[in-house]
């Protein structure tokens, strides 16, 4: 079977079949990067979108846990050493506060956790994907935040992740030795889980999961549309092109070529019609002066014959 040999088909084309070819490989290339640097754009305006979404929830629960620790358990110290409040305790105050806000349907896909090694509430547990992002806080004290994507049951993700360290020394006062912790705190937790703690120990992982299924699904239809709205655009510029080319340049160069094939064989009445002053009606004017020479220069040979 012989292949297709594009050097030999072309030169073979009609001129208004050349540039619409040409048209064509010019819309393809340039859907084409249009497509590309599109979904550039629109990925890094979603991913920007997750962040900011992201970045807002986490300074929520921040606020939640400044407020808890020193409007809250700042003035119940003394009660707590005897009736341990969990209300008191900041991370799980802050996660009460974001259930809260998942029961709204806008919302009930987004989700935070202070994700702990050793927490004293296993609800605080660590997953392994979760163990990972501490493990790269803990490897690495001077790194101050993680974002990336994950893909849960449920669908993709974004998260925002900040190491959790102990910085004050108030803090061990739970979770140093089952010994110095509350009593009622033991009774409600155990005293298996959330001790050993350290000052300056980077224990855990705060973490913000933003969904991006629904991002995403918006910025493929916005692509779609954007394509769509592109190759609309391509296709009736190659019309109106293609409908120029035929009738100022396509149908005066075939009159030429008539009137040429005619003038060929002796019939000196064909004209070449000058209907404009651009690059084709020079064309034809020079055509009309080589005509011009040609019937003199036939006269003169026709009279040098009678002499």
């Amino acid at each position: 079977m012989s292949l297709i040999q594009p050097h030999k088909i072309i030169p073979s084309l009609k001129l208004n079949q050349k540039f619409t070819l040409l048209l064509v490989i010019v819309f393809l290339m340039g859907t084409i990067l249009s497509g590309i640097v599109l979904s550039s754009v629109l990925n890094y305006n979603a991913r920007s979108q997750f962040n900011s979404e992201a970045m807002i929830l986490l300074k929520t629960m921040n606020a939640v846990r400044e407020y808890t620790n020193t409007q809250v358990t700042s003035h119940l110290e003394t009660q707590i050493k005897t009736d341990f409040l969990p209300q008191t305790v900041p991370t799980y105050a802050a996660r009460e506060v974001f259930e809260i806000l998942r029961k709204e349907p806008d919302w009930n896909q987004f989700f935070y956790k202070d994700a702990t090694l050793n927490p004293t509430n296993l609800r605080d547990k660590a997953d392994p994907f979760e163990e990972k992002l501490i493990a790269q806080f803990r490897n690495n004290p001077n790194l101050k935040g993680l974002e990336d994507f994950r893909q849960f049951p449920t669908g993709k993700v974004f998260y925002i992740a900040r190491p959790i360290q102990i910085s004050e020394a108030s803090c061990l006062e739970c979770h140093s030795q089952p010994s110095k912790a509350p009593k009622s705190l033991i009774e409600r937790y155990g005293s298996e889980n959330g001790f050993g703690w350290k000052l300056n120990e980077i224990v855990g992982a705060q973490i913000i999961f933003v969904p991006a299924n629904a991002v995403y699904n918006r910025m493929r239809q916005s692509q779609i549309l954007v394509i769509s709205i592109v190759v609309g655009i391509f296709a009736v510029t190659i019309l109106l092109v293609n409908i120029w080319l035929k009738r100022y340049v396509v149908k005066p160069l075939k009159r030429m070529a008539n009137a040429a094939e005619a003038i060929s064989i002796g019939n000196m009445e064909a004209e070449f019609e000058q209907q404009s002053t651009d690059e084709v009606g020079t064309l034809a004017k020079a055509f009309t002066r080589m005509k011009i020479s040609l019937q003199m220069a036939m006269q003169r040979l026709s009279q040098n014959r009678n002499l």
